[in-house]
């Protein structure tokens, strides 16, 4: 697999929203590229016959019970929040002309 280019890694950093300097930027793309030689040794490992899994180990989650409990009030739930209409909390609105 080639090495990023650094074009590649400055959008990935926009991507990301971060600003790296030049020498941040140099240093992104040897550790990214490592990453992804890694990735390449991986993926040419034989897993045929091996059966997919989500842990290394054996897990068991235990469940409880779902039992019906009762809510907590709306008075006690909403105690802390700083603004509140009613039922709601009022938050400072983020999409513009939302207000």
């Amino acid at each position: 697999m080639p090495a990023l280019t650094r074009k590649e890694v400055e959008e990935i950093a926009l991507g990301a929203r971060l600003h790296l300097e030049d020498d941040e930027l140099s240093a992104m793309q040897e550790q990214l590229g490592a990453i992804l030689e890694h990735f390449t040794v991986l993926a040419s490992v034989d897993t045929t016959g091996i059966p997919p899994m989500t842990h290394a180990v054996p897990l068991e989650l235990p469940l409880r019970a779902d039992v019906i409990e009762p809510s907590l009030l709306v008075d006690d739930a909403l105690r802390g929040t700083a603004r509140r209409d009613g039922d709601f909390i009022v938050v400072p609105a983020i999409i513009p002309g939302a207000e």
